[in-house]
């Protein structure tokens, strides 16, 4: 029994996970599965098409490979994950969602959506972040990268 604590408190299992990447421009979205792997106190790693696509947190540091690219990042350096880095380790760690200019949060069918729309820059990958969590458990469901011009990435639970 206690192990089966430590372990609920430091690890998630794995949970499938259904990718859409919406284009704009392209008729029909690509639509992959995956799993989704959370660690307390900051890790989760959403890996999509056989390990092809990638979104991974871990402390400050993001990776994404989407389309064969991969970008880094640090939230410490870059506002535009700052908030998306504060949102997620509250969720992870079941704390109360930290208050900020960019975020709005509502409630609704028993699941909370948290916006998160960073200040407009010139280079940014995505205009908001949308995450969708169970507002008693704060299991995460849905997370929702929009960006410029319409095109989105979106992950289901």
């Amino acid at each position: 029994m206690i192990l089966f604590v430590c372990c609920q408190l430091t690890f998630c299992a794995a949970q499938s996970v259904t990718r859409t990447q919406h284009r704009e421009a392209v008729a029909q979205d690509a639509v992959t599965t995956g799993s989704m792997t959370i660690r307390k106190p900051d890790y989760i790693c959403i890996s999509t098409d056989g390990g092809k696509e990638l979104l991974m947190m871990e402390g400050t540091k993001f990776t994404m490979t989407m389309g064969g690219k991969k970008h880094v990042t640090d939230s410490k350096k870059n506002k535009q994950f700052d908030t998306f880095h504060a949102v997620l380790s509250a969720v992870i760690n079941n704390q109360p969602i930290p208050a900020a200019d960019d975020l709005t949060v509502s409630s609704k069918n028993g699941q909370k959506t948290i916006t998160i729309t960073p200040e407009k820059k010139k280079r940014q990958l995505f205009s908001s972040f949308v995450l969708v969590i169970d507002a008693k458990t704060s299991t995460i469901r849905q997370l929702r990268m929009n960006g410029r011009k319409g095109d989105y990435t979106e992950y289901k639970m």
